[in-house]
């Protein structure tokens, strides 16, 4: 086990599976001690059960990050039992579903819903722990999208908006010291970034590639632990594509 994170204290929100389980696997192994959020207990207890057999500490909440009271009163118990937060990483959100088959006549209810939960809610957790990250100072990661770069669907709306929202982040905590950078994954060889998609659109953007491979969570998670790192010390303000060279990241907002 390397021990670039030994003791520290990481929160991975939407840790009940997917990138988000995987985050919370790779700082575990890394000694991290670990909080755990996502509204899927079960999920929670899974991923908590696998940290446990690494020898890792973790704990969880059930949170639901569309309620702003719900994300305060989450807040309020993490302050209560870590008077020092080293990493959050925003990896919850939206991503399946109506919020990817495009943006015509999704009502106001909706919209507000779909960024309250990919663009804000990142802002507010992190503003609720704002003195528990400059205590290290911490390191945020949010996770945005290739599909932020073209953003034909509410989803990619969201994560083109929550680059920007990276920025205002960056600007506000850098003064305390702490970080803020963004990831943005390309096609990720997982069960879930597949649903729904027709094998052949598959093969035809993943040949769009420079690199020709396929990508995993791992990728994903890899790049994290480096930017949530001293080794990235000076850096701030990114957005890391994590994509292998895919085009559809040649739009610019």
């Amino acid at each position: 086990m390397a021990d670039r994170f030994n003791d520290k204290v990481v929160l991975v929100t939407g840790s009940a599976g997917g990138l988000g389980r995987g985050f919370a696997l790779g700082f575990g192994h890394e000694g991290a001690r670990l909080v755990l959020a996502d509204v899927n207990v079960a999920g929670l207890e899974e991923t908590a059960a696998m940290l446990r057999d690494l020898g890792a500490e973790a704990s969880i909440h059930q949170v639901d990050l569309a309620i702003e009271s719900e994300i305060h009163a989450f807040a309020a118990d993490v302050k209560q039992r870590h008077p020092q937060l080293d990493v959050l990483i925003n990896n919850a959100g939206l991503a399946y579903g109506e919020i990817s088959t495009g943006f015509d006549g999704l009502g106001q209810a909706k919209w507000l819903h779909f960024l309250a939960i990919n663009m804000v809610a990142p802002l507010l957790l992190a503003e609720a722990l704002r003195d528990e990250l400059a205590a290290g100072p911490g390191a945020i990661i949010n996770m945005s999208s290739m599909a932020s770069y073209m953003p034909g669907t509410a989803y990619g709306i969201t994560k083109s908006a929550l680059n920007a929202m990276s920025f205002g982040m960056a600007n506000s905590f850098g003064k305390l010291g702490i970080r803020v950078n963004s990831i943005a994954p390309g096609l990720m060889e997982t069960p879930a970034s597949k649903l729904g998609v027709a094998p052949e659109n598959w093969a035809r953007l993943q040949s769009m590639q420079m690199l020709a491979r396929a990508g995993g969570v791992d990728d994903i998670v890899n790049l994290g632990l480096f930017l949530a790192s001293d080794d990235a010390r000076f850096i701030t303000n990114e957005i890391v594509h994590c994509d292998a060279g895919h085009p559809l990241r040649g739009y610019r907002a």
